[in-house]
Protein backbone atom coordinates (compact mmCIF):
# COMPACT_ATOMS: atom_id res chain seq x y z
CA UNK A 1 0.00 0.00 0.00
CA UNK A 2 3.39 2.41 0.51
CA UNK A 3 3.67 2.83 -2.84
CA UNK A 4 -0.26 2.99 -4.33
CA UNK A 5 0.16 6.24 -0.91
CA UNK A 6 3.14 7.27 -2.66
CA UNK A 7 1.44 7.08 -6.20
CA UNK A 8 -1.59 8.96 -5.24
CA UNK A 9 0.97 11.70 -3.37
CA UNK A 10 2.46 11.72 -6.50
CA UNK A 11 -0.60 12.70 -8.95
CA UNK A 12 -1.57 15.20 -5.81
CA UNK A 13 0.95 17.32 -6.35
CA UNK A 14 1.26 16.97 -9.87
CA UNK A 15 -2.33 17.78 -10.04
CA UNK A 16 -1.99 20.72 -8.39
CA UNK A 17 1.49 21.90 -10.53
CA UNK A 18 -0.66 21.77 -13.46
CA UNK A 19 -3.48 23.49 -11.91
CA UNK A 20 -0.86 26.66 -11.19
CA UNK A 21 0.64 26.51 -14.28
CA UNK A 22 -2.70 26.82 -16.10
CA UNK A 23 -3.93 29.57 -13.61
CA UNK A 24 -0.24 31.28 -13.83
CA UNK A 25 -0.49 30.95 -17.88
CA UNK A 26 -3.70 31.97 -18.86
CA UNK A 27 -3.33 34.91 -16.92
CA UNK A 28 -0.30 35.68 -18.37
CA UNK A 29 -0.56 34.91 -22.16
CA UNK A 30 -4.62 35.50 -22.07
CA UNK A 31 -6.07 37.95 -19.69
CA UNK A 32 -3.10 40.24 -19.53
CA UNK A 33 -3.52 41.09 -23.21
CA UNK A 34 -7.03 41.24 -23.56
CA UNK A 35 -8.96 41.64 -20.34
CA UNK A 36 -11.95 42.52 -21.46
CA UNK A 37 -12.25 39.50 -23.82
CA UNK A 38 -13.81 37.49 -20.61
CA UNK A 39 -16.15 38.16 -17.72
CA UNK A 40 -13.80 39.31 -14.64
CA UNK A 41 -16.24 36.56 -12.53
CA UNK A 42 -14.65 33.70 -14.71
CA UNK A 43 -11.65 34.76 -14.55
CA UNK A 44 -11.41 35.36 -11.05
CA UNK A 45 -13.53 31.77 -10.51
CA UNK A 46 -10.69 29.94 -12.41
CA UNK A 47 -8.20 31.45 -9.52
CA UNK A 48 -10.66 30.29 -6.61
CA UNK A 49 -12.09 26.89 -8.04
CA UNK A 50 -9.84 23.97 -8.44
CA UNK A 51 -12.63 21.54 -9.45
CA UNK A 52 -12.53 23.83 -12.44
CA UNK A 53 -9.80 23.98 -13.82
CA UNK A 54 -9.50 20.49 -13.20
CA UNK A 55 -12.05 19.81 -15.28
CA UNK A 56 -11.02 21.32 -18.31
CA UNK A 57 -7.15 19.85 -17.93
CA UNK A 58 -9.01 16.36 -17.74
CA UNK A 59 -10.74 16.82 -20.84
CA UNK A 60 -7.16 17.94 -22.74
CA UNK A 61 -5.48 14.92 -21.16
CA UNK A 62 -3.12 17.33 -19.09
CA UNK A 63 -1.79 19.60 -22.00
CA UNK A 64 -1.11 22.71 -20.84
CA UNK A 65 -1.06 24.37 -23.79
CA UNK A 66 -4.58 22.64 -25.09
CA UNK A 67 -6.19 23.60 -22.29
CA UNK A 68 -5.48 27.16 -22.02
CA UNK A 69 -7.06 27.23 -25.44
CA UNK A 70 -9.90 25.65 -24.46
CA UNK A 71 -10.32 27.57 -21.62
CA UNK A 72 -10.15 30.99 -23.93
CA UNK A 73 -12.78 30.10 -26.74
CA UNK A 74 -15.08 28.69 -23.43
CA UNK A 75 -14.46 32.07 -21.41
CA UNK A 76 -15.19 34.09 -25.02
CA UNK A 77 -18.47 32.31 -25.48
CA UNK A 78 -19.56 32.75 -21.37
CA UNK A 79 -19.17 35.98 -21.92
CA UNK A 80 -21.09 36.65 -25.35
CA UNK A 81 -23.99 34.66 -23.81
CA UNK A 82 -23.54 36.19 -20.62
CA UNK A 83 -23.68 32.63 -18.96
CA UNK A 84 -23.60 34.30 -15.32
CA UNK A 85 -26.44 36.67 -15.56
CA UNK A 86 -28.95 34.16 -17.52
CA UNK A 87 -32.15 33.85 -15.54
CA UNK A 88 -35.50 32.61 -16.37
CA UNK A 89 -36.66 36.05 -17.48
CA UNK A 90 -33.61 36.12 -19.73
CA UNK A 91 -35.34 33.55 -21.72
CA UNK A 92 -38.91 34.29 -24.18
CA UNK A 93 -41.28 32.77 -21.80
CA UNK A 94 -42.95 30.69 -24.99
CA UNK A 95 -39.76 29.10 -25.36
CA UNK A 96 -40.37 27.70 -20.89
CA UNK A 97 -43.39 26.69 -22.19
CA UNK A 98 -43.28 24.80 -25.18
CA UNK A 99 -41.21 22.12 -23.05
CA UNK A 100 -38.60 21.14 -25.76
CA UNK A 101 -35.63 21.30 -23.21
CA UNK A 102 -35.56 20.55 -19.53
CA UNK A 103 -33.49 18.24 -17.26
CA UNK A 104 -35.70 15.63 -15.66
CA UNK A 105 -34.98 11.95 -14.32
CA UNK A 106 -32.10 9.86 -14.20
CA UNK A 107 -30.39 7.05 -16.50
CA UNK A 108 -29.26 3.89 -14.49
CA UNK A 109 -26.09 5.36 -13.65
CA UNK A 110 -27.62 7.74 -11.88
CA UNK A 111 -26.67 10.72 -14.84
CA UNK A 112 -29.23 13.29 -15.02
CA UNK A 113 -31.40 13.54 -17.94
CA UNK A 114 -31.05 16.63 -20.00
CA UNK A 115 -34.45 16.84 -22.32
CA UNK A 116 -34.28 18.14 -26.00
CA UNK A 117 -37.40 17.03 -27.87
CA UNK A 118 -36.56 17.96 -31.17
CA UNK A 119 -40.52 18.13 -32.42
CA UNK A 120 -40.65 21.48 -30.66
CA UNK A 121 -37.66 22.91 -32.94
CA UNK A 122 -38.55 24.17 -35.84
CA UNK A 123 -35.38 25.49 -37.35
CA UNK A 124 -36.05 29.67 -37.49
CA UNK A 125 -32.85 31.66 -37.14
CA UNK A 126 -34.76 34.71 -35.48
CA UNK A 127 -35.09 32.55 -32.25
CA UNK A 128 -32.15 30.33 -32.38
CA UNK A 129 -30.03 32.76 -29.82
CA UNK A 130 -33.16 32.38 -28.08
CA UNK A 131 -32.77 28.29 -27.89
CA UNK A 132 -28.39 28.50 -26.74
CA UNK A 133 -29.32 30.69 -24.38
CA UNK A 134 -31.64 28.05 -23.16
CA UNK A 135 -29.79 25.35 -23.12
CA UNK A 136 -27.06 27.25 -21.43
CA UNK A 137 -29.67 28.47 -19.03
CA UNK A 138 -30.14 24.88 -18.28
CA UNK A 139 -26.44 23.77 -18.27
CA UNK A 140 -25.19 26.12 -15.87
CA UNK A 141 -27.88 25.96 -13.36
CA UNK A 142 -27.11 22.54 -13.17
CA UNK A 143 -23.53 22.70 -12.95
CA UNK A 144 -23.79 25.18 -10.33
CA UNK A 145 -25.40 22.94 -8.16
CA UNK A 146 -24.24 19.22 -8.95
CA UNK A 147 -20.55 20.74 -9.60
CA UNK A 148 -18.72 18.21 -12.46
CA UNK A 149 -21.62 15.35 -12.15
CA UNK A 150 -22.39 14.14 -15.99
CA UNK A 151 -25.83 14.07 -17.63
CA UNK A 152 -27.01 12.28 -20.22
CA UNK A 153 -28.70 13.88 -22.68
CA UNK A 154 -31.69 12.41 -24.25
CA UNK A 155 -31.63 13.45 -27.82
CA UNK A 156 -35.59 12.59 -29.03
CA UNK A 157 -36.35 12.52 -32.65
CA UNK A 158 -39.57 10.99 -32.58
CA UNK A 159 -42.15 12.68 -34.36
CA UNK A 160 -39.85 14.97 -36.30
CA UNK A 161 -39.11 15.41 -40.31
CA UNK A 162 -36.04 17.03 -41.77
CA UNK A 163 -36.97 20.65 -41.45
CA UNK A 164 -36.72 19.98 -37.69
CA UNK A 165 -32.93 19.55 -37.75
CA UNK A 166 -31.13 22.38 -37.59
CA UNK A 167 -27.90 21.36 -37.83
CA UNK A 168 -26.85 24.50 -36.55
CA UNK A 169 -28.32 24.00 -33.25
CA UNK A 170 -27.08 20.31 -33.09
CA UNK A 171 -23.46 21.93 -33.40
CA UNK A 172 -24.13 23.98 -30.56
CA UNK A 173 -25.12 21.18 -28.38
CA UNK A 174 -22.01 19.17 -28.95
CA UNK A 175 -19.82 22.54 -28.72
CA UNK A 176 -21.63 22.92 -25.31
CA UNK A 177 -20.47 19.40 -24.09
CA UNK A 178 -16.58 19.80 -25.56
CA UNK A 179 -15.68 23.25 -25.10
CA UNK A 180 -18.21 25.22 -23.06
CA UNK A 181 -18.92 22.39 -20.14
CA UNK A 182 -16.13 19.89 -20.15
CA UNK A 183 -16.75 16.29 -18.79
CA UNK A 184 -20.22 16.69 -18.27
CA UNK A 185 -21.92 14.22 -20.73
CA UNK A 186 -21.98 10.20 -19.56
CA UNK A 187 -23.25 9.83 -23.04
CA UNK A 188 -25.88 10.99 -25.42
CA UNK A 189 -28.76 8.81 -26.33
CA UNK A 190 -30.49 9.62 -30.05
CA UNK A 191 -34.20 8.15 -29.94
CA UNK A 192 -36.19 7.59 -32.96
CA UNK A 193 -33.56 8.65 -35.17
CA UNK A 194 -35.35 8.93 -39.23
CA UNK A 195 -33.21 7.28 -41.84
CA UNK A 196 -33.16 10.47 -43.91
CA UNK A 197 -30.79 12.02 -41.48
CA UNK A 198 -28.20 8.87 -41.42
CA UNK A 199 -25.83 11.51 -43.42
CA UNK A 200 -26.43 14.36 -41.24
CA UNK A 201 -25.21 12.33 -38.18
CA UNK A 202 -21.76 11.35 -40.14
CA UNK A 203 -21.10 15.10 -39.79
CA UNK A 204 -21.70 14.87 -36.27
CA UNK A 205 -19.85 11.96 -35.67
CA UNK A 206 -17.05 14.09 -37.04
CA UNK A 207 -17.06 17.10 -34.97
CA UNK A 208 -17.12 15.06 -31.97
CA UNK A 209 -13.90 13.48 -32.91
CA UNK A 210 -13.23 10.54 -32.05
CA UNK A 211 -12.98 9.42 -28.44
CA UNK A 212 -16.55 11.46 -28.01
CA UNK A 213 -18.30 9.01 -30.72
CA UNK A 214 -18.53 6.56 -28.62
CA UNK A 215 -20.84 8.25 -26.19
CA UNK A 216 -23.52 8.45 -29.03
CA UNK A 217 -25.77 5.98 -28.61
CA UNK A 218 -28.95 5.20 -30.79
CA UNK A 219 -31.64 3.97 -29.93
CA UNK A 220 -35.54 2.81 -30.65
CA UNK A 221 -37.89 1.29 -27.90
CA UNK A 222 -36.10 -1.82 -27.98
CA UNK A 223 -32.61 -0.47 -27.15
CA UNK A 224 -33.67 2.49 -25.03
CA UNK A 225 -34.03 0.58 -21.89
CA UNK A 226 -30.21 -0.38 -21.72
CA UNK A 227 -29.73 3.00 -20.46
CA UNK A 228 -32.53 4.39 -18.89
CA UNK A 229 -35.10 2.06 -16.70
CA UNK A 230 -39.02 2.56 -17.78
CA UNK A 231 -40.05 4.54 -14.34
CA UNK A 232 -37.62 7.51 -15.94
CA UNK A 233 -38.84 7.10 -19.81
CA UNK A 234 -41.82 8.48 -20.88
CA UNK A 235 -44.63 6.35 -22.87
CA UNK A 236 -44.01 6.90 -25.87
CA UNK A 237 -40.66 5.62 -25.45
CA UNK A 238 -42.11 2.22 -23.79
CA UNK A 239 -41.87 4.19 -20.40
CA UNK A 240 -43.89 4.21 -17.56
CA UNK A 241 -42.88 8.14 -16.35
CA UNK A 242 -46.55 9.87 -15.69
CA UNK A 243 -44.49 13.32 -16.07
CA UNK A 244 -45.88 15.90 -17.82
CA UNK A 245 -43.88 19.04 -18.81
CA UNK A 246 -45.25 21.94 -17.76
CA UNK A 247 -44.16 26.14 -16.81
CA UNK A 248 -44.09 27.81 -14.52
CA UNK A 249 -42.68 26.40 -12.21
CA UNK A 250 -39.46 25.19 -14.01
CA UNK A 251 -39.16 21.44 -13.86
CA UNK A 252 -36.92 20.94 -10.69
CA UNK A 253 -36.82 17.11 -9.43
CA UNK A 254 -33.05 17.71 -7.78
CA UNK A 255 -31.82 16.59 -4.89
CA UNK A 256 -31.91 18.65 -2.08
CA UNK A 257 -31.78 19.16 1.83
CA UNK A 258 -34.85 18.11 3.56
CA UNK A 259 -36.07 19.40 6.36
CA UNK A 260 -34.65 18.25 9.90
CA UNK A 261 -36.68 17.28 13.17
CA UNK A 262 -37.12 20.50 13.93
CA UNK A 263 -38.63 22.02 10.37
CA UNK A 264 -36.31 23.88 7.83
CA UNK A 265 -32.68 23.77 7.97
CA UNK A 266 -31.49 27.39 7.33
CA UNK A 267 -28.12 26.31 6.00
CA UNK A 268 -26.34 22.93 6.38
CA UNK A 269 -23.53 24.73 8.82
CA UNK A 270 -26.49 25.24 11.46
CA UNK A 271 -27.60 21.33 11.17
CA UNK A 272 -26.98 20.08 14.83
CA UNK A 273 -25.48 16.81 14.57
CA UNK A 274 -25.58 16.88 18.56
CA UNK A 275 -29.23 15.84 18.50
CA UNK A 276 -28.35 13.24 15.83
CA UNK A 277 -29.95 9.84 16.86
CA UNK A 278 -26.70 7.49 16.19
CA UNK A 279 -26.70 3.89 16.73
CA UNK A 280 -23.71 1.35 17.42
CA UNK A 281 -26.28 -1.83 16.50
CA UNK A 282 -26.93 -2.89 19.74
CA UNK A 283 -28.59 -0.17 21.07
CA UNK A 284 -30.84 1.32 18.51
CA UNK A 285 -31.59 4.34 20.30
CA UNK A 286 -28.72 6.10 21.88
CA UNK A 287 -29.11 9.69 22.35
CA UNK A 288 -27.75 12.18 23.81
CA UNK A 289 -29.42 12.04 27.10
CA UNK A 290 -31.75 9.70 28.89
CA UNK A 291 -34.63 12.51 28.86
CA UNK A 292 -34.21 12.74 24.94
CA UNK A 293 -34.07 8.77 24.44
CA UNK A 294 -37.16 8.69 26.52
CA UNK A 295 -38.92 11.41 24.50
CA UNK A 296 -37.69 9.81 21.10
CA UNK A 297 -38.96 6.58 22.44
CA UNK A 298 -42.61 7.56 23.35
CA UNK A 299 -42.65 9.88 20.08
CA UNK A 300 -42.65 6.35 18.01
CA UNK A 301 -45.18 4.59 20.11
CA UNK A 302 -43.09 2.74 22.49
CA UNK A 303 -44.76 1.92 25.56
CA UNK A 304 -43.91 4.33 28.13
CA UNK A 305 -42.56 3.74 31.53
CA UNK A 306 -40.64 0.74 31.40
CA UNK A 307 -37.15 0.32 32.18
CA UNK A 308 -34.42 1.08 30.39
CA UNK A 309 -33.19 -2.74 29.86
CA UNK A 310 -36.43 -3.33 29.03
CA UNK A 311 -36.21 -0.89 26.36
CA UNK A 312 -33.05 -1.74 24.78
CA UNK A 313 -34.76 -5.07 24.24
CA UNK A 314 -38.04 -3.85 22.94
CA UNK A 315 -35.56 -1.56 20.62
CA UNK A 316 -34.21 -4.35 19.69
CA UNK A 317 -36.60 -6.98 18.86
CA UNK A 318 -37.88 -3.90 16.69
CA UNK A 319 -34.74 -3.81 14.70
CA UNK A 320 -35.48 -7.59 14.01
CA UNK A 321 -39.03 -6.85 12.86
CA UNK A 322 -37.45 -3.96 11.12
CA UNK A 323 -34.35 -5.64 9.42
CA UNK A 324 -34.84 -8.87 8.80
CA UNK A 325 -37.80 -8.30 5.68
CA UNK A 326 -35.72 -5.69 3.87
CA UNK A 327 -33.37 -5.89 1.05
CA UNK A 328 -30.32 -4.87 1.62
CA UNK A 329 -27.89 -2.59 -1.43
CA UNK A 330 -24.59 -3.32 -0.87
CA UNK A 331 -22.77 -0.58 -2.23
CA UNK A 332 -18.61 -0.45 -1.41
CA UNK A 333 -18.40 1.74 1.61
CA UNK A 334 -21.91 1.36 3.17
CA UNK A 335 -24.49 -1.04 3.12
CA UNK A 336 -28.44 0.22 2.77
CA UNK A 337 -31.37 -0.73 4.03
CA UNK A 338 -34.10 -1.00 2.19
CA UNK A 339 -32.36 -1.49 -1.40
CA UNK A 340 -34.53 0.18 -3.41
CA UNK A 341 -38.07 1.43 -2.20
CA UNK A 342 -39.21 3.11 1.36
CA UNK A 343 -42.19 2.12 2.88
CA UNK A 344 -44.56 4.26 4.35
CA UNK A 345 -47.64 2.50 5.78
CA UNK A 346 -49.95 4.46 8.50
CA UNK A 347 -49.85 3.97 12.26
CA UNK A 348 -53.05 4.48 14.31
CA UNK A 349 -52.34 8.17 14.78
CA UNK A 350 -52.21 8.88 11.08
CA UNK A 351 -48.12 9.30 11.27
CA UNK A 352 -46.40 7.36 8.55
CA UNK A 353 -42.75 6.93 9.38
CA UNK A 354 -40.26 4.65 8.01
CA UNK A 355 -36.32 3.77 8.85
CA UNK A 356 -33.41 3.84 6.21
CA UNK A 357 -30.45 1.75 8.26
CA UNK A 358 -27.01 2.53 7.12
CA UNK A 359 -24.32 0.14 8.03
CA UNK A 360 -20.49 1.35 7.24
CA UNK A 361 -18.50 -1.65 6.02
CA UNK A 362 -15.03 0.24 5.50
CA UNK A 363 -12.49 1.14 8.13
CA UNK A 364 -12.67 4.46 8.06
CA UNK A 365 -15.07 6.98 9.42
CA UNK A 366 -17.90 7.38 6.51
CA UNK A 367 -19.94 11.06 6.25
CA UNK A 368 -23.31 10.79 4.80
CA UNK A 369 -25.99 12.98 3.49
CA UNK A 370 -29.12 12.37 2.74
CA UNK A 371 -31.17 14.51 0.05
CA UNK A 372 -34.91 14.04 -1.80
CA UNK A 373 -36.65 15.42 -4.41
CA UNK A 374 -39.31 16.95 -1.85
CA UNK A 375 -37.02 18.75 0.69
CA UNK A 376 -40.07 20.60 2.46
CA UNK A 377 -42.21 17.67 2.50
CA UNK A 378 -40.09 15.48 4.78
CA UNK A 379 -37.98 15.05 8.20
CA UNK A 380 -35.08 13.21 7.63
CA UNK A 381 -33.16 12.68 11.03
CA UNK A 382 -30.54 12.80 11.16
CA UNK A 383 -29.66 13.95 7.27
CA UNK A 384 -26.21 14.65 7.51
CA UNK A 385 -23.88 12.87 10.11
CA UNK A 386 -21.13 10.05 10.27
CA UNK A 387 -21.06 6.52 11.01
CA UNK A 388 -18.04 4.82 12.57
CA UNK A 389 -16.50 1.98 11.53
CA UNK A 390 -18.82 -1.64 11.27
CA UNK A 391 -21.48 0.34 13.11
CA UNK A 392 -25.16 1.46 11.70
CA UNK A 393 -27.13 4.51 12.19
CA UNK A 394 -30.71 4.49 11.75
CA UNK A 395 -32.38 7.26 9.56
CA UNK A 396 -35.96 8.23 10.73
CA UNK A 397 -37.66 8.96 7.81
CA UNK A 398 -41.43 10.74 8.06
CA UNK A 399 -43.60 13.06 6.36
CA UNK A 400 -44.08 16.67 7.63
CA UNK A 401 -47.71 16.76 9.29
CA UNK A 402 -50.70 15.58 6.69
CA UNK A 403 -48.46 16.17 3.33
CA UNK A 404 -48.61 12.82 1.47
CA UNK A 405 -46.18 10.89 0.24
CA UNK A 406 -45.85 10.58 -3.79
CA UNK A 407 -44.65 7.34 -5.35
CA UNK A 408 -42.41 10.70 -7.27
CA UNK A 409 -40.60 11.31 -4.86
CA UNK A 410 -36.93 9.95 -4.52
CA UNK A 411 -34.22 10.06 -1.73
CA UNK A 412 -30.53 9.95 -2.56
CA UNK A 413 -28.04 8.93 -0.07
CA UNK A 414 -24.37 10.42 -0.30
CA UNK A 415 -21.44 8.66 1.41
CA UNK A 416 -17.39 9.26 1.47
CA UNK A 417 -14.82 7.84 3.48
CA UNK A 418 -13.23 10.52 6.05
CA UNK A 419 -9.88 10.55 6.83
CA UNK A 420 -8.88 8.80 9.98
CA UNK A 421 -7.95 12.36 12.15
CA UNK A 422 -10.42 14.38 11.16
CA UNK A 423 -13.47 15.23 13.44
CA UNK A 424 -16.89 14.77 12.27
CA UNK A 425 -18.27 18.09 14.37
CA UNK A 426 -21.07 20.12 11.60
CA UNK A 427 -18.35 22.68 10.58
CA UNK A 428 -15.86 19.58 9.71
CA UNK A 429 -18.33 17.76 8.18
CA UNK A 430 -19.20 20.55 6.17
CA UNK A 431 -15.90 21.54 5.33
CA UNK A 432 -15.83 17.71 4.42
CA UNK A 433 -17.78 17.75 1.76
CA UNK A 434 -16.75 20.96 0.16
CA UNK A 435 -13.79 19.50 -0.64
CA UNK A 436 -14.33 15.82 -1.26
CA UNK A 437 -13.98 14.95 -4.95
CA UNK A 438 -16.79 13.99 -6.51
CA UNK A 439 -15.41 10.55 -7.88
CA UNK A 440 -14.96 9.50 -4.18
CA UNK A 441 -18.90 10.01 -3.00
CA UNK A 442 -20.78 6.87 -2.80
CA UNK A 443 -24.74 7.65 -4.31
CA UNK A 444 -27.80 5.50 -3.75
CA UNK A 445 -30.98 6.31 -5.27
CA UNK A 446 -34.47 5.18 -2.96
CA UNK A 447 -38.49 5.59 -4.34
CA UNK A 448 -40.88 5.70 -2.17
CA UNK A 449 -43.73 3.46 -2.07
CA UNK A 450 -47.33 3.87 0.19
CA UNK A 451 -48.67 1.05 1.79
CA UNK A 452 -52.12 0.41 2.48
CA UNK A 453 -53.10 1.03 6.19
CA UNK A 454 -55.56 -1.62 6.17
CA UNK A 455 -52.30 -4.28 5.71
CA UNK A 456 -50.60 -4.46 9.11
CA UNK A 457 -46.98 -4.49 8.10
CA UNK A 458 -43.64 -4.81 10.11
CA UNK A 459 -42.12 -1.89 7.96
CA UNK A 460 -43.67 0.54 10.22
CA UNK A 461 -42.64 2.13 13.81
CA UNK A 462 -45.66 0.40 15.50
CA UNK A 463 -46.49 -1.28 18.27
CA UNK A 464 -47.34 -4.62 16.78
CA UNK A 465 -44.25 -5.29 15.26
CA UNK A 466 -42.68 -5.98 18.74
CA UNK A 467 -44.99 -8.92 19.29
CA UNK A 468 -44.02 -10.26 15.94
CA UNK A 469 -41.93 -13.49 15.45
CA UNK A 470 -39.73 -13.19 12.64
CA UNK A 471 -41.51 -15.63 10.85
CA UNK A 472 -44.95 -13.63 11.06
CA UNK A 473 -42.99 -10.78 9.83
CA UNK A 474 -41.06 -12.79 6.87
CA UNK A 475 -44.55 -13.86 5.81
CA UNK A 476 -46.16 -10.58 6.17
CA UNK A 477 -43.34 -9.08 3.82
CA UNK A 478 -44.54 -11.71 1.20
CA UNK A 479 -47.67 -11.16 1.11
CA UNK A 480 -47.07 -7.72 0.88
CA UNK A 481 -44.75 -8.05 -1.84
CA UNK A 482 -46.94 -10.22 -3.79
CA UNK A 483 -50.14 -7.88 -3.18
CA UNK A 484 -47.68 -4.78 -4.28
CA UNK A 485 -46.67 -6.72 -7.78
CA UNK A 486 -50.36 -7.28 -8.31
CA UNK A 487 -51.21 -3.96 -7.87
CA UNK A 488 -48.48 -2.62 -9.85
CA UNK A 489 -50.02 -4.26 -13.10
CA UNK A 490 -54.11 -2.83 -12.28
CA UNK A 491 -54.30 0.83 -13.63
CA UNK A 492 -54.75 3.20 -10.54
Amino acid sequence: TSTTATMAEYHAQNKAKLISETRRRFEAEYVTDKPDKYDPRDVERLQQDDNWVESYLLWRHSIVDETLKMLDESFQWRKEMSVNDLTESSIPRWLLEIGGIYLHGYDKEGNKLFWIRVKYHVKDHKTMLDKKKLIAFWLERYAKRENGKPVTVMFDLSETGINSIDMDFVRFIINCFKVYYPKYLSKMVIFDMPWIMNAAFKIVKSWLGPEAVSLLKFTSKNEVQDYVSVEYLPPHMGGTDPFKYSYPPLVDDDFQTPLCENGPIASEDEASSKEDLESDGKETLETVSNEEQTALLKKINLTEHTSKAEENEKADSKMKAFKKPLSVFKGPLLHISPAEELYFGSTESGEKKTLIVLTNVTKNIVAFKVRTTAPEKYRVKPSNSSCDPGASVDIVVSPHGGLTVSAQDRFLIMAAEMEQSSGTGPAELTQFWKEVPRNKVMEHRLRCHIVESCKPTTLTLKDNAFNMSDKTSEDLYLQLASSRRESDFSTP
